[in-house]
């Protein structure tokens, strides 16, 4: 009597972990957003599993499938996109399932954050300039805490991964200026990061809302602020090395060489 929630990762068949793909390998049923997951990914699932899209499903139809399919003895995977712990909605899925006595195990997957700043070829958290990723999305639809407002948590200058966010970007613009942040804030903007069809803008601040319209972004993107995506911080990377290669600090491996 279990469930496995499997991270499917961002979108490139290959970026699923080894046990994810295990699991849908082996699966009885497979239950799967459609309009998220990657198709070649599904066929790489137990040939004669039963496949099920859930992009038309409400939430109590889903739940109700997979006790169905479980009470029955079948091994059921769902799987998310991304990595189900980040905007996955998987908490009101195990709710209803542990109500049914069901047990749930979730695989993690690669975000799609990460697979945009491997696109963008960028270190999020760089020593000196920056050690804080704060992962939010802009308030639409979905309300925010009143103390996790993106201007609030702009204040704290770090790195900003924003999910969900493509259609709000004025917003963004907006609040992070209120928040202190230069115009001329490095941004960029990932599109289906790791699909064939991927597609990355760099721009500034002052200029995110304009260059989204002009290249059609409006969904499925990830946008990343700060200075961490500076184009040119390779050319400034000796300002900002870490302790861990420097010669002249020691470490439980190595001990550390005094500069003469």
């Amino acid at each position: 009597m279990k469930l496995y929630i499997v991270g499917a990762g961002p979108g490139d068949p290959d970026l699923i972990t080894v046990k994810g793909l295990k699991l849908l390998q082996k699966a009885d049923v497979i239950l799967y957003t459609d309009s998220l997951v990657n198709e070649d990914l599904v066929g790489l699932c137990n040939p004669d599993a039963e496949v099920l899209h859930s992009s038309g499903m409400a939430l109590e139809e889903m739940v109700e499938l997979m006790v169905d399919r479980i009470g029955k003895g079948k091994t059921v995977v769902r799987l998310h996109t991304g990595d189900p712990s980040v905007y996955g909605a998987i908490m009101e899925q195990i709710a209803l399932l542990k109500a049914e006595g069901i047990e749930v195990e979730i695989v993690p997957g690669v975000s799609s954050v990460f697979a945009a700043a491997a696109a963008v070829g960028a270190e999020l958290t760089i020593p000196e300039l920056t050690q804080t990723l704060i992962l939010t999305r802009a308030e639409g639809r979905t309300p925010v805490p009143e103390r996790e407002k993106l201007r609030a948590l702009a204040e704290h200058h770090c790195t900003l991964a924003l999910y969900l966010s493509a259609t709000l970007t004025k917003k963004v613009v907006r609040e992070l200026v209120e928040a202190g942040w230069s115009e001329d804030t490095p941004v960029a903007v990932v599109q289906r990061a790791s699909w064939p069809d991927q597609l990355i803008v760099r721009t500034t601040l002052k200029n995110l809302d304009e260059d989204m319209g002009k290249n059609g972004i409006r969904k499925h993107a990830m946008i990343l602020a700060g200075w961490a995506l500076d184009p040119d911080i390779h050319e400034k990377s000796e300002q900002y090395r870490s302790k861990l290669y420097d010669k002249t600090f020691t470490h439980g491996y190595r001990k550390g060489v005094k500069e003469v």
